[in-house]
């Protein structure tokens, strides 16, 4: 069981003359200190945690969100940011003595320019609105999270998000140009712009899955792309897992790189089929959705590619989407596998680890072996073509004991990703669920410079306690640390990922801090940091 940082009781007595204070600093209506109402941001998508927080501010202008933070600068009040509340690795959940700054009045596209190929969002825009709002021009965000209807693009940055499409374009942070930020003490930023590299620190690339470690996103700048002329699905039945995770290592080896390559196992095949009834084939052990795009004549090539690939290692079957309607519906069982297996168990706790992709078939033979031992089902669904898993372990928490059981089994699956060569997490971010896994994955050095960095940001450690960094305790001299609570490797051990590989993010994974993208305002506040 994880646990929150104990709140400052001597905040909480104040409670009364702060509430006075938020009131004079933004207009009454964005003020929520109700206790019924403040229940509606007690918890995010890690459900089994909840507390309710000192109060939640919904500012409309950012210049609110600058006098909201130099107010709480000035009194030592911690922050908590919020977009929709989607994050699954409770990166959202606040501490009881924190004011959550809520971005969901943050809720307009300033800008659409085509020539630049670019969209100024607010960062409570919604993910799937950016491509809405470009969608008749023949343009399209890439990243598309399974909660894209939801999520925020100011959450997108927070986590780093991938989806389903990023093994070919990315994740956020290689589709993000610019972003306006609001730091701790209030001072409003501008890093990075329309374009894409510049000079100086990548402090947008450091800002990109930080967790809201830094400060608050009030504004992205997000490149757009064209629509591709073609774009295909085929949908492929394999009798074992193993054949399957062959046939993604054999499709990239082949030196393809499809637009989405995603994996179910038996268990979400039959729980998504009967929730959309699509027509996936529920004799399979095994499913692989793989999309090509490009070209009419290019994408007729590499369906044959991968289908001829496909039988080599022992498909079962295959079928070609043959119309817009049939790829989406293809895609449709695959975006709702949560909610789909949401069906089989009152609750489920959704994993998010990296591995490289040849140990898909020993990853996943391990799971299903803890999943007897710790007597709880199952489910994988996972981006396939850049090894991140999702396994969804399900459980009753009304049952006494199941979910320590699955937290025990969700910490040991990360551990094995760790162990082949992974990381921690892909796209859902370290936040409170993985906090105390981090010393397994990084040494006490690696997390003393993680902690230096966001020293330099928030030297009081006031935004988002209690995420992402095991228990700190702060000496004296600059910088210096103890780390407590959770398992620990020796230097060297094998098996270690120092940075990670695959699609790591934030804290976790993630290579940041390296001079490339540049700022377009602010990078100099942050010259006395070294350089690693």
């Amino acid at each position: 069981m994880v646990s929150l940082p104990e709140p400052d009781r001597a905040v909480l007595a104040r409670r009364p003359e702060i509430l006075r204070a938020l009131r004079s600093i933004a207009p009454p209506q964005s003020l929520i200190d109700d206790a019924l109402q403040l229940a509606a941001y007690e918890t995010d998508a890690l459900t089994a945690y909840r507390q309710k927080p000192l109060a939640v501010v919904l500012p409309r202008t950012v210049e609110q969100v600058s006098d909201l933070l130099r107010f709480a600068h000035r009194e030592g009040l911690s922050i908590v940011a919020r977009g929709a509340g989607t994050s699954l690795s409770g990166g959202a959940i606040p501490v009881a003595d924190a004011i959550v700054i809520g971005l969901g009045m943050f809720n307009r596209i300033l800008a659409v320019d085509y020539e630049n190929r670019c969209v100024v969002a607010q960062s409570g825009v919604p993910n799937l609105a950016i491509t809405h709002a470009v969608a008749g021009a023949g343009f399209y965000y890439a990243p598309d999270p399974s909660s894209q209807i939801a999520c925020t693009i100011g959450g997108n940055v927070a986590e780093n998000s991938g989806g389903v499409h990023c093994l070919k374009y990315g994740l956020t942070t290689n589709n993000v140009l610019g972003a306006q930020l609001v730091l701790p003490d209030g001072e409003i930023v501008h890093l990075g712009g329309k374009h894409l590299d510049a000079g100086h620190y990548d402090l947008l690339g450091l800002l990109t899955g930080s967790e809201g470690l830094l400060g608050i996103v009030t504004e992205v700048t997000v490149r757009i792309l064209r629509r591709p002329p073609s774009a295909r699905a085929l949908l492929i039945g394999f009798p074992t897992t193993e054949g399957a995770g062959a046939c993604v290592a054999g499709v990239i080896a082949a030196g393809i790189v499809p637009a989405g390559m995603e994996m179910m196992d038996r268990p979400a095949i039959q729980a998504a089929e009967a929730f959309v009834h699509v027509g996936y084939p529920l004799e399979a052990e095994a499913l692989l959705i793989v999309e090509l795009d490009g070209s009419a004549a290019e994408v007729d090539f590499l369906l044959g590619r991968v289908g001829e690939l496909a039988r080599a290692h022992g498909a079962s079957s295959c079928r070609t989407s043959s119309s817009e309607a049939e790829r989406l519906a293809f895609w449709a069982g695959r975006k709702a596998a949560f909610p789909a297996v949401g069906r089989l168990s009152p609750d489920y706790y959704c994993m998010d680890g990296t591995i490289p992709r040849r140990e898909l078939p020993r990853v996943l033979r391990a799971i299903y072996q803890m999943s007897e031992r710790y007597g709880l089902r199952v489910a994988n669904v996972f981006h396939a073509g850049d090894g991140n898993l999702h396994p969804l372990i399900l459980y009753d928490a009304n049952r006494p004991g199941e979910l320590e059981r699955a937290e025990a089994f969700g910490a040991d699956i990360l551990k094995l990703c760790v162990d082949v060569g992974g990381v921690l997490t892909g796209e859902h971010g370290v936040g409170l669920e993985k906090r105390d896994l981090m010393t397994y994955q990084f040494t006490a050095v690696d997390l003393e410079i993680q902690h230096r960095v966001k020293q330099a940001f928030d030297p009081e450690a006031r935004f988002n306690p209690g995420k992402v960094f095991p228990s700190l305790h702060r000496c004296a001299e600059e910088g210096r640390m103890h780390v407590h609570s959770g398992p620990r490797r020796s230097e060297g051990e094998p098996g270690r990922s120092e940075g990670g590989s695959g699609r790591g993010e934030g804290a976790a994974g993630r290579g940041d801090g390296a001079a490339g993208r540049g700022e377009g305002g602010g990078a100099e506040r942050f010259a006395h940091l070294p350089r690693f």
